[in-house]
């Protein structure tokens, strides 16, 4: 049986506290399921131009628990953290804090960092892919111990907690659900081991956004990640809900301009786009009939799109989102 639809919006950029607080209040009422941010550091600059990314004007903690503060129902998530950029056990405890001022609606997203030039600019030696996964995987299960409340006794290669206990434990009975995400073989396989929510992304190792990493997202790329994550579940695979960031999204009668221009901004031919399970480009009844299709053929039941989108995709929420 085919898990219900969910939706969560991702916001960059705010201006000001309002905005932000606004935006919160706005994904709740139209009935997304989670606010996301991402967890960036850099600002403008050469940095961020290597990286061809978004800017990202707040840090994730902080706008994270302001969210939370104006929200009843809503999901607050990161997506992702870099483990890299966060001592563990500090981190643990700031989630921590954030599910307990939230009544229980942290949803935390955990991944093994990939913008080379962040890296850089952060003055953060970027260790191999090998190593960075390792850490990932320590920092999600010593982040559950966490939640449990446990008398901390961790000695890991990357993580280590002792003579203390994990306070404050997590509201939710089972601790929050944990999401990882990643494009590669190796980090979506530990996803499979080791999280509830998997984030399949794009593959980005060349550390900046580009061509080859939206044709990593394909339609076939895309079921060999599913393949990669079921391989590293075994027998858990129908417990995992499977989430995709559809980056590129536009409700309009117009698709096929729409797309070509999307193409040209990417560098891709247009054809590369179609079926493209990151993009959704269309109307209301259009994007609601592909995304059916795509849970049917792969799973996938969860979708975030970016703020700029929000109100546009509100129909499409409300046609689907706990079906």
């Amino acid at each position: 049986m085919a898990r219900a639809f969910r939706f969560a919006c991702q916001a960059y950029a705010p201006s000001s506290k309002a905005e932000w607080l606004d935006t919160a209040r706005r994904v709740e009422d139209l009935g997304y399921s989670t606010l996301h941010v991402a967890d960036h550091y850099f600002g403008p600059g050469l940095a961020l131009e290597e990286a061809r990314h978004p800017l990202q004007t707040v840090a994730a903690i902080p706008a994270m628990t302001a969210a939370a503060g104006v929200t009843e129902s809503l999901r607050i998530g990161c997506r992702v953290l870099c483990v890299d950029y966060h001592h563990p056990v500090v981190l643990a405890k700031e989630l921590a804090t954030i599910d307990l001022f939230s009544d229980g609606r942290l949803e935390p997203g955990f991944g093994a960092g990939w913008v080379g030039s962040e890296y850089e600019a952060l003055g953060i030696p970027m260790e191999a892919p090998g190593v960075r996964i390792e850490r990932l995987i320590e920092t999600v299960e010593f982040t559950r111990e966490f939640f449990s409340g446990a008398e901390l006794s961790f000695h890991g290669a990357h993580v280590t907690a002792r003579n203390m206990r994990a306070v404050p434990a997590s509201v939710q009975p089972d601790g929050p659900r944990v999401m990882v995400g990643g494009g590669s073989p190796r980090v979506l396989k530990a996803a499979g081991r080791i999280a509830d929510i998997v984030s399949l992304n794009f593959d980005n190792s060349s550390g900046r956004i580009g061509s080859d990493g939206v044709r990593s997202g394909s339609s076939d790329q895309t079921s060999k990640k599913i393949d990669w994550v079921r391989e590293g579940a075994g027998e858990r695979f129908g417990d995992l809900e499977l989430e995709i960031g559809a980056y590129f999204t536009s409700v309009t009668h117009n698709a096929q301009s729409d797309t070509e221009l999307v193409a040209q901004r990417v560098g891709v031919a247009s054809e590369d786009l179609r079926d493209h399970p990151h993009v959704l480009i269309g109307s209301v009844e259009e994007i609601v009939e592909q995304l059916e299709s795509q849970r049917e053929v792969t799973g996938i039941s969860y979708v975030t799109v970016g703020a700029a989108v929000l109100e546009d995709f509100a129909p499409i929420v409300e046609r689907l989102a706990g079906r």
